[in-house]
């Protein structure tokens, strides 16, 4: 992998992720808060979407959007090789 997919950009992009999802706003002509799940694409939820509902398109969604889950290891062995499995093996894994 290069430096534009690396642990760190994902970590980055997921917190950006995160601060946007964060953001609350207030309509100028009625004045109601609205925040990321008020103009969502919800599929699964379309009529009471929570955040946790909206579609998000990135590749953190390989890791459900969890930075927990992008930094998990797991030791993996195939024969007689034992390595360490990470973020990378799970992405190529999925993609």
């Amino acid at each position: 992998f290069s430096g534009v997919l690396s642990a760190e950009v994902l970590r980055t992009l997921l917190e950006l992720q995160e601060e946007l999802a964060a953001i609350k706003v207030r309509a100028p002509t009625s004045g109601k808060e609205v925040t990321l799940k008020d103009v969502c694409y919800a599929p699964l939820n379309p009529h009471q979407p929570t955040l946790a509902d909206c579609c998000v398109n990135s590749v953190t969604q390989y890791f459900q959007n969890n930075a927990t889950r992008l930094a998990m290891t797991a030791t993996q062995t195939d024969g007689k090789k034992t390595g360490t499995a990470d973020w990378r093996d799970h992405l190529i894994y999925c993609v």
